[in-house]
């Protein structure tokens, strides 16, 4: 999955070591319990050779997962998992909201009934464990990893619009609908958390025929643009960041020496 992610380059990974790349297959459930457990195996490697981590991404719940503790919620039977998508992809998400309201009214309240992967995730925890997801949100394992300098990039809005549009573009001159073909071939269905992800999820209804290139080239785009709003305002929520404008390098550089000094 190279395109759809955006994932470095070669080149870019053989000028600076990068971690946790190309770690799973496309039908592994990456959790961001398994990003935390990884990321803390790769960060001990760094010190132990003198260097300082960089986390770099835009995934704010696995950044603050890693730095402010996670929620230790049990793993799931992946049978359960698969049964409990399969009743909502099977048309009966009304169904699956109304109980995930029964046993969880909490969580219920945080979340929208289309919102299949929380839907389906709570509505998976409580079947296996008995408990309701929101039961275990105070109970975090956490890092000790605490003095962390958090440096964010703040992108004019109309800016951060356009080029946008224009990597979704380049996406699908580099090949992106052959790469997303090639994973089906190789039998990573369409159904899976990766393949439902941003950009696979819009291809693949353009695979089975159910909109054009264009419009699904469009849905990227719009999916992408609310996914940005949506992460723009997890990190505003987090008031250790400090905010710079884009090709600000002497400042962040200065910033960085005096934290490291």
């Amino acid at each position: 999955m190279d395109i759809g992610s955006s994932k470095p380059s070669q080149l870019q990974m053989e000028a600076v070591r990068h971690y946790l790349i190309d770690v799973v297959n496309p039908d592994y459930n990456f959790s961001a319990g398994d990003f935390c457990e990884r990321a803390t195996i790769a960060i001990h490697d760094i010190h132990r050779r003198g260097k300082i981590p960089l986390l770099v991404g835009g995934t704010g719940f696995y950044i603050n997962s890693f730095c402010f503790g996670i929620d230790d919620v049990p793993e799931i039977k992946e049978t359960t998992r698969i049964k409990v998508a399969s009743e909502y992809d099977s048309g009966n998400s009304d169904l699956l909201y109304e109980e995930l309201n029964r046993v969880d009214p909490e969580f219920a309240l945080k979340v929208h009934k289309n919102d299949k992967q929380r839907v389906i995730r709570a509505v998976s925890v409580f079947r296996d464990t008995g408990r309701a997801l929101s039961s275990y949100f105070n109970n975090k394992r956490r890092n000790e990893y605490l003095e962390t300098l958090f440096i964010g990039i703040s992108i004019e809005r109309e800016s951060l619009l356009k080029r946008i549009d224009d990597r979704v573009d380049l996406m699908i001159k580099k090949g992106f609908v052959d790469e997303v073909e090639n994973l089906r071939n190789m039998g990573y269905a369409s159904s899976l958390n990766s393949m439902q992800s941003i950009g696979y999820a819009e291809i693949n209804k353009y695979i089975d025929g159910i909109i054009s290139l264009k419009d699904a080239v469009e849905e990227i785009k719009n999916n992408t643009k609310r996914y940005s709003k949506k992460q723009m305002t997890w990190f505003k929520k987090n008031k250790n960041v400090i905010w710079f404008s884009p090709g600000d390098n002497k400042n962040v550089s200065d910033l960085i020496k005096n934290w490291i000094n």
